[in-house]
């Protein structure tokens, strides 16, 4: 049975932003099948964005039914997270959480799981890094999502685990757990009916004898993929053959303006080719554009891929695919048999150092940095057009290879395949970290995060004295609730939220005190439960800050003597 508990933020699996990255379509395939096909008794989610649970649970059923008990744990909660027994990211952010987790809970709590999407980012970069030094577990596991995506991590952990030895000495650096699961579909989704089609043909008046080429993605030729190459390919490919070709872009870069200038520069370099573009965000473009295409088209060129979504959709659809032998794309598209796989050309090892500085040094972007990397990755343009030409000249090729593809989108890539995958490690990783034995608690001037240490703690000679439970504090002259109340309308005097203490502690703290002439900080504390001791009693603080209570010193000499 699954255990588990989903980071969700609406942010990763909303595809109806202007600028709909990758891994946000990625992000909803998955809730839909994990909605669809878990065997979970329960739904958990950890509403980590504190959404509130209406417009939530509204995000949730856009994308599937919740068709069985929910359970939503507070982003607070983290000790809720134990109660699932994993929490899975969508994020290979596992370092990060790591941390959280032994401040709040300790290391047995809970497992980790966490997943690869792009991982050129800085910020990505810094989170696989840091894993070999956060407080990771047998019981933790990073998903990869392909072969490529998985050496390529392995690469940098190895790099950073010899630095880690070769410059401090470290003994124990041990490996996290690394799986490969792909990404899924639902194949359902992609279904094409010969009424979409004709539609879309008479929509985009298309000829009857045209032979269309698709692609489906976002348009960014820095960080994306660069589409002149696809063009050249498609014009040599219609000299080859002499036959119409259709090139339907169902793109977007985010903006109308960047949107015209891609489509124009492209028809630029494919002026034999009928030329189409369509926003490929649109509901009603998204799926039902499958049905328009004979060929899907997709030269990658770009680190920023590690899988590659768009050919498998393509794949469901029965479209044979023309792509490059790059990243994901090696584990999907099987050469010679679901469509052929382009071969692809990059510099050797050690020739871009001086992008890797620029890049470390801030003085280039993201983008400047994976879209110079581009500039050196090369799709041989030649075989592109001959492995399009074979295809546009064979209707019986295009139709066994695409039968071919759909069959292997629905037995490999669909998400009734792929959510088994997911339980079955979640359900392994419980078993370990169940068998796993007890762990002695953490010495208390052993820092949970040393990464992030207790404001007060890290700046603790800033202030003259540290306040203690035996500090004697007395109402000021003047004060009283009706103070409080009016402070805390001031916008200046709440920021801090839930830090502060809620507004019936105040004020069981005000009447308290005013009862009393004075009384000791620990004394007065009491008027809150144990567990929100804590808190209150740094509150006590808050009403000292604005003249509600006077503290008395423990040595008045203090400040002078500093």
């Amino acid at each position: 049975m699954s255990s588990v508990a989903l980071y969700l933020n609406p942010e990763a699996f909303d595809t109806t932003r202007p600028a709909l990255m990758g891994r946000q379509s990625a992000g909803e395939s998955f809730l839909r099948g994990y909605l669809r096909h878990s065997v979970a008794k329960e739904f958990r989610f950890w509403n980590v964005a504190n959404e509130p649970l209406d417009r939530l649970k509204a995000h949730v059923e856009r994308v599937g039914a919740l068709d069985r008990p929910v359970a939503w744990i507070p982003r607070e909660d983290r000790l809720g997270l134990g109660r699932a027994g994993v929490m899975h990211l969508p994020t290979p952010n596992l370092a990060r959480e790591a941390w959280a987790r032994r401040t709040v809970g300790g290391q047995t709590a809970y497992g980790i799981t966490g997943i690869t999407h792009t991982t050129a980012a800085a910020d990505i970069m810094d989170s696989l890094a840091d894993i070999m030094s956060a407080p990771i577990e047998d019981w933790d596991c990073l998903i990869c999502t392909s072969s490529a995506v998985r050496t390529s991590v392995e690469t940098e952990l190895e790099a950073v685990r010899h630095d880690l030895v070769e410059r401090l000495g470290a003994t124990n650096v041990p490996s996290p757990r690394l799986t490969t699961i792909p990404l899924g579909i639902n194949v359902a989704d992609f279904t094409t009916r010969a009424e979409d089609r004709a539609a879309w043909r008479a929509r985009l008046d298309l000829p009857d004898d045209a032979v269309v080429v698709l692609y489906v993605g976002r348009f960014n030729p820095m960080e994306k993929m660069n589409p002149l190459p696809m063009a050249m390919a498609l014009e040599r490919a219609a000299q080859l053959t002499g036959k119409t070709i259709a090139w339907v872009q169902a793109g977007w870069a985010g903006s109308d303006e960047r949107d015209k200038a891609i489509h124009e520069e492209c028809q630029r370099f494919c002026p034999s080719v009928l030329y189409r573009g369509v926003d490929g965000r649109k509901p009603d473009v998204r799926f039902s554009i499958w049905s328009v295409g004979d060929i899907f088209l997709s030269l990658s060129d770009n680190v920023q891929e590690t899988f590659g979504l768009t050919p498998v959709e393509a794949m469901a659809a029965g479209i044979p695919c023309v792509v490059s032998d790059w990243d994901g794309y090696k584990d999907t598209v099987r050469d010679g048999i679901d469509g052929f796989r382009v071969s692809t050309y990059a510099p050797p090892a050690g020739a871009g150092g001086d992008l890797a500085y620029r890049y470390a040094s801030n003085w280039w972007t993201y983008n400047n940095y994976v879209g110079a990397a581009s500039q050196f990755i090369a799709v041989d343009v030649g075989e592109a057009a001959r492995a399009l030409a074979r295809l546009v000249d064979s209707p019986d090729l295009r139709r066994s290879m695409g039968e071919a593809a759909r069959l292997r989108a629905a037995e490999v890539f669909d998400w009734a395949r792929i959510v088994p995958q997911y339980e079955a490690l979640w359900a392994e990783l419980n078993a370990r970290r169940r068998a796993a034995p007890p762990r002695q608690p953490l010495a208390r001037n052993h820092a949970p995060n040393p990464r992030r240490l207790d404001p007060f703690h890290l700046f603790g000679n800033y202030a003259s004295e540290w306040m203690t439970a035996s500090n004697l504090v007395a109402m000021a002259p003047g004060r009283d609730w009706s103070w409080v109340q009016t402070l805390l309308k001031a916008s200046m005097a709440v920021h801090g939220g839930s830090a502060l203490p809620t507004l019936k502690e105040f004020e069981a703290l005000v009447v308290a005190l005013s009862a009393a002439r004075q009384m000791t900080i620990g004394d007065l504390a009491q008027t809150a439960s144990p567990d929100r001791r804590p808190v209150v009693e740094r509150g006590i603080l808050w009403l000292v800050k604005y003249d509600v209570v006077t503290l008395y010193s423990r040595s008045p000499g203090a400040a002078a003597s500093r």
